[in-house]
């Protein structure tokens, strides 16, 4: 996918980053994590039409994938397209302390005032199955959160329990013609995020693995509020 328009290619700390950096003084942080065999490139369709208050990154994911792109877990055949918290752990481990080394060499540099004690998260797929991941083990940090075309993976029942998410609204959008992760599994994972105590806002859309018009839309009157 080519790379978007008024974006930066950089490296930080061992990570490949796109980023597109706001004039605000104390902007608002978006991560977007792209989904299996995608990369830095991969989200930016998505954040068109998002305010220019928000600085925004989207890391390359640390495993390779096969064929291509990369992976947000080491590379486990047998568990194809069922990762658990076992295996996505490390990397949102990892992804929190990317980003507040990230952010205070920002704030250090003199660029704007960056708080990434909260900052908002977004997914595709695998990378909406991180977005979950990040917002029940970090609750405290991640405000808003966009799962696009993903799941709850296994794993997290007993955080689930605790209700880490109460009091969070969380977007959730799928096509009803996924054929990468069906609708049936989509629905199921909304009951987990609003047993986790969120509220969610859903949109459904007759589409396969994709995010449609209407909620990309939907998405960003989300993340503008």
């Amino acid at each position: 996918m080519p790379a978007a328009t008024n974006t930066d290619l950089i490296e930080f700390n061992g990570w490949t980053l796109r980023v597109r950096r706001s004039e605000a003084r104390s902007p608002r942080l978006l991560v977007m994590l792209h989904g299996w065999t995608g990369d830095e490139n991969s989200m930016w369709v998505f954040a068109r039409g998002l305010p220019s208050d928000y600085w925004i990154i989207a890391p390359r994911a640390p495993h390779p994938a096969d064929p291509s792109g990369y992976s947000w877990r080491p590379p486990q055949p047998q568990s194809f397209g069922r990762p658990s918290l076992d295996a996505m752990r490390p990397a949102a481990d990892a992804l929190i302390q990317l980003i507040d080394e990230y952010s205070a060499s920002v704030t250090h540099s003199g660029q704007c005032q960056m708080d990434a004690q909260q900052f908002d998260l977004m997914g595709f797929s695998q990378g909406a199955a991180m977005t979950n991941v990040m917002g029940m083990i970090h609750p405290e940090r991640v405000r808003k959160m966009g799962v696009l075309a993903g799941f709850v993976p296994s794993g997290l029942e007993e955080m689930i329990a605790k209700k880490p998410l109460a009091g969070k609204e969380v977007f959730v959008a799928h096509g009803t013609l996924d054929q990468m992760i069906p609708i049936d599994r989509a629905r199921a994972s909304i009951g987990l995020l609003e047993q986790a105590g969120a509220q969610v806002v859903y949109c459904e859309d007759e589409v396969g693995h994709k995010l449609s018009a209407n909620c990309l839309r939907a998405l960003e009157t989300y993340l503008k509020d």
